[in-house]
């Protein structure tokens, strides 16, 4: 039972690096990544995976934020990345939403298996 992932329902956004889904990479930083790849889990399974562009890195200042809005009007539960800003990190807590710091540079696909184990554990 301990390979066993048992989730009801989760929408996972991955700071990437690119538009290839679960095979891109995870972005070396939250604020500044060029898009989120938009995953939902639902009964234990992924039931869409959509790329979207970064809406905050079109700015010189307050990217981070103006990407969590993005991120909590899309109903995302979870966030993985590979470094979170002090206020990108007090946001997305007041909004209820998990962080989950993967490797710079992983495959999606492995990142979200890694988050979804350790989330079963």
């Amino acid at each position: 039972m301990k390979d066993e992932i048992l989730i009801d329902y989760v929408r996972i956004a991955v700071a990437s690096d690119g538009k290839k889904g679960l095979e891109d990479v995870v972005s070396h930083v939250f604020g500044r990544a060029k898009t989120f790849t938009i995953i939902e889990i639902e009964d234990d399974h992924v039931k869409e995976v959509k790329v979207i562009e970064n809406p905050g890195i079109k700015y010189r200042y307050g990217c981070g934020p103006i990407a969590v809005k993005t991120l909590v009007d899309l109903g995302v539960n979870v966030v993985i990345a590979s470094e979170f800003g002090p206020s990108v990190s007090t946001i997305l807590e007041q909004h209820g939403i998990k962080r989950h710091k993967s490797r710079s540079g992983l495959k999606i696909k492995d990142a979200l298996k890694e988050f979804l184990t350790s989330s079963s554990t």
